[in-house]
């Protein structure tokens, strides 16, 4: 990957909208190497896909929970079910196996307090295997971001 992909990856990531040919400006290259570059880093997976990022509050997403989750048991069975289960809910945005005192940690949000409490009682509390959990409630997001460094160098 030289400098122009990365150029491509940083520009991508702030605005997934712009044409090939506003890239293409940005960079300093035709239309065609510019599109072809995109299709090659798509290729290799490097882009996975294209999203558009939605304000969850105006929405009536009020409320974001960290929560961690400790199983009963370990064994790769076990984790292979919770994580299959736990994917199913829309709620959870994040899962993330943990090394260290809990197994998982589990972004989810939710319209407020008592739709969150709903889910982990009626959700979360009656998976199979779930040992304990520990809800960390979100008061203010200092900084929210999807873009990974990229050194232009």
């Amino acid at each position: 990957m030289d400098l122009k992909d990365k150029m491509i990856l940083s520009i991508i990531q702030e605005d997934s909208t712009l044409s090939v040919k506003e890239i293409s400006e940005k960079i300093g290259l035709t239309f065609t190497p510019t599109y072809e570059r995109i299709k090659q880093l798509e290729k290799q997976g490097i882009i996975q896909k294209y999203v558009g990022l939605l304000n969850r509050e105006k929405l009536g997403l009020n409320i974001v929970v960290y929560c961690n989750v400790r199983l009963k048991e370990q064994s790769k069975k076990v984790l292979e079910t919770f994580e299959k289960n736990i994917s199913k809910y829309d709620e959870v945005q994040e899962i993330i196996s943990l090394s260290g005192e809990y197994d998982y940690m589990l972004k989810i949000i939710a319209k407020d307090i008592n739709s969150y409490n709903e889910f982990a009682v009626s959700v979360i509390s009656n998976l199979p295997n779930i040992g304990q959990y520990h809800s960390s409630i979100v008061l203010h997001e200092v900084k929210k971001s999807t873009k990974f460094k990229i050194d232009l160098e």
